[in-house]
């Protein structure tokens, strides 16, 4: 079969301690069945090594910051747009995400850009700040949680919680507090790197079990592989893994998406209790850095994602292999100050 040329550009090239998603899901589409993928990276800084990493990378081009806002964003999409003809844009940030969903309609009737995101009011109800209403409205446990936004608030916690509990950023980073002067200690470190508000989790002892699966925006769950972590970093990432056999896993995966009709990929972090209760901790509105272990165990998640964005058949992946691993490892990418430079000044390589 003659697979169809398309272009596509990812972000999230930062493939260090702690990766993003971008050199997975490029991997995973140079590796499509369907499509010969012509990969395009959008980066943020200079130094990530996904720009440099030419068997997944075609060439990249430098973007705005998120703080620059969806007006320059799309100036500059504009113009890589003009050289690139670029199908389809797969954002991988958390961080990003609001400004691609602001443009998404407008990339596609401007630029003939394709994306396939949620709504800007799903990616809203699924923040770490709404995560007990969002249980509540898809029938889903969460531990009890609650938005501080001054450290003085600290003090009066436990009259709603005991230790220990969790100190979570709004977007990124937990740590487990075991004591008011723990908890003081991360609500200063992680604010001062993501902002305010921070949110107070209740600890719930059991093993993390996390799930990454994409929806089709109509209610249709594409694919779900759920995968136990092995070896996590100080950083609180996977750095190896395992795919389960968790029927009740993935029976809570397809009610979420349907449900709420979600668009595009997911991850879903649980804790499962040792009486046996799935808690959500949250759900991310992109796809995990271990995404290639989906397509590894037989579910090519970032395919699924073009066949949705560019209004092909997408038809549900059920089966996997269950007990595949994935380990991560580092290696030195051997550069040319002159490809750095070339990046660095131009903002493109």
């Amino acid at each position: 079969m003659t697979k169809r040329k398309i272009t596509v550009a990812v972000t999230g090239l930062n493939n260090i301690d702690s990766p993003g998603p971008g050199i997975p899901v490029a991997r995973a589409l140079k590796e499509s069945e369907i499509y010969d993928v012509r990969i395009i990276g959008l980066s943020y800084e200079t130094l990530e090594p996904g720009i440099y990493m030419k068997e997944f990378v075609d060439k990249t081009y430098q973007i705005p910051l998120p703080s620059a806002g969806t007006m320059v964003l799309k100036e500059r999409l504009e113009y890589i747009n003009s050289i690139e003809n670029i199908d389809v844009i797969i954002p991988n940030f958390d961080a990003e995400l609001h400004n691609f969903i602001k443009i998404q309609d407008e990339l596609k009737s401007q630029f003939n850009i394709a994306t396939a995101l949620p709504t800007a009011e799903q990616f809203e109800e699924r923040h770490k700040s709404s995560l007990g209403e969002f249980g509540e409205k898809y029938g889903v446990s969460v531990p009890k949680n609650k938005m501080i936004f001054s450290a003085n608030e600290i003090h009066s916690l436990t009259n709603e919680f005991s230790y220990p509990l969790v100190v979570k950023g709004k977007y990124y980073d937990a740590s487990i507090a075991a004591s008011p002067e723990q908890a003081m200690n991360y609500f200063h470190k992680i604010s001062a790197k993501w902002g305010l508000p921070i949110i107070i989790q209740q600890f719930v002892s059991g093993n993390e079990v996390n799930i990454t699966a994409i929806g089709d925006g109509k209610g249709n769950c594409l694919g779900a592989v759920p995968m136990r972590k092995l070896y996590i970093t100080d950083k609180g990432k996977a750095w190896a893994g395992v795919s389960l056999e968790d029927d009740k896993l993935i029976e809570i995966a397809h009610s979420v998406i349907s449900k709420s009709k979600w668009k595009g990929g997911c991850e879903l972090e649980f804790i499962k209790s040792k009486e046996g209760i799935y808690y959500l901790l949250e759900m991310n509105p992109r796809f995990p850095a271990w995404v290639y272990l989906a397509k590894g165990c037989g579910q090519n998640h970032p395919e699924s994602l073009i066949k949705i964005a560019l209004g092909d058949e997408a038809k549900p992946q059920v089966e996997y292999e269950s007990g595949k691993m994935f380990i991560r490892y580092s290696q030195d990418l051997i550069v040319s100050m002159k490809d750095f430079e070339q990046i660095s000044t131009f903002g493109e390589f």
